[in-house]
């Protein structure tokens, strides 16, 4: 496959509602849309990269720059066929798996369009519906939290993730439990604590949660397995697991007996799926994080997530839970059952609507055979 051009857009999506976590208070969200046209066809990625370094080191102004500058011109007006030579190309580029995600998933998306085939299919996936849950930002009072949870409950949603931080976590825990002592509940740190914090995690074991998402550093795997050694609780790793090689070590070290992935920390689909083969091949189940993307990454997550040992409920949430209007035809819904479908057409299975995108867009520049075209703003 022959990559003709490819286009890169900035957009800035303002959320329903602000999103409060460990790392701070979230009212948009900024990522990079990546389009590859190859042959007569079109593929679509989404760079997950923010507009903070508050997740990652990794932004939409670091991803820019290696897209622009390194990766696009790596593959751009060359003969492709496959992805793996395409990661080949930019295998130079140390890190920035973000960067590199965006490209991979719309490559992805134009091999699978090109064979006529559903993203999901080409990735391997088995399931025609996924199980998902809902990530709920740190809210007011364990009294609204509550509420909150009544609400995307009544949704469908069959698991809840809450967030939590240093004096807004064993409260919350116990408020949920009360009311609810049955739903599927997790609980997600974001790295805002430290080992001298077990107290508030052994005194979350009794409550019977799904497991606990990333409780110390974000690019720690020794310290987790000594707080797991002492908790019944499952340890789930998101931010320290970078590659294979850090998945890896966490099971070899028995740091975590979950695995949260998420395509742009990774690297991509490629990367994703050799860390689902690992945990599958050590029975150890995995879920699909989100990170607040548009229709576009949405669909990458529901048909990476339709692999089989993707086990439990993932972050992939319906698109009216951050968006007013996704960028995407149809958008993404929860059904009554807490699951939701995964598309069936031609790659990533889903419209991009182009007034939509265009709305949203604040920065753009397209390339043609290794020539930047057009560079503007909205």
């Amino acid at each position: 496959m022959r990559i003709d051009r490819i286009e890169m857009r900035h957009v800035k999506l303002v959320l329903i509602a602000p999103f409060v976590t460990s790392m701070g208070v979230e009212y948009d969200e900024e990522h990079i849309i990546v389009r590859v046209d190859a042959e007569g066809v079109t593929g679509w990625g989404e760079s997950v990269a923010e507009g903070t370094p508050f997740y990652s080191y990794e932004t939409v102004q670091t991803a820019w720059h290696i897209l622009r500058d390194f990766l696009i011109p790596s593959v751009l007006g060359k003969d492709i066929a496959s992805i793996d030579d395409a990661i080949a190309l930019g295998a130079r580029v140390r890190g920035h798996r973000m960067a590199k995600a965006g490209l991979e998933a719309a490559l992805w998306d134009a091999f699978a369009k090109a064979e006529g085939k559903s993203l999901s299919t080409l990735l391997g996936g088995t399931r025609k519906r996924i199980d998902v849950g809902v990530s709920i930002g740190i809210q007011p009072s364990p009294a609204e939290l509550v509420r909150k949870v009544d609400g995307y409950l009544g949704e469908g949603y069959r698991r809840i993730k809450i967030k939590i931080a240093p004096g807004s976590d064993l409260a919350l825990v116990e408020a949920i439990r009360r009311k609810h002592p049955t739903v599927p509940l997790q609980v997600d740190a974001n790295s805002a604590y430290e080992l001298s914090d077990i107290g508030i995690f052994r005194a979350m074991d009794p409550y019977g949660l799904l497991l606990i998402e990333q409780p110390l550093s974000c690019d720690d795997i020794y310290d987790h397995s000594k707080l797991q050694a002492e908790l019944k609780t499952p340890i789930c790793l998101d931010e320290s697991i970078h590659s294979l090689a850090d998945a890896r070590a966490a099971l070899e070290l028995k740091s975590c007996r979950v695995i949260n992935i998420k395509p742009g920390r990774v690297g991509g689909f490629t990367e994703s799926k050799k860390i689902h083969d690992l945990c599958a091949s050590m029975n150890i189940p995995v879920w699909h994080g989100g990170m607040l993307e548009s229709g576009i990454g949405r669909a990458g997550n529901v048909a990476l997530a339709s692999l089989p040992n993707f086990t439990l409920p993932g972050d992939i949430s319906a698109s009216k839970r951050y968006y007013k209007e996704d960028i995407v035809d149809p958008a993404f819904e929860v059904a009554a059952d807490g699951t939701m479908a995964v598309p069936t057409g031609p790659g990533i299975g889903v419209n991009v609507v182009m007034d939509r995108l265009d709305r949203v867009t604040v920065r753009r520049e397209e390339f043609t055979r290794g020539k930047k075209e057009h560079e503007g703003s909205y």
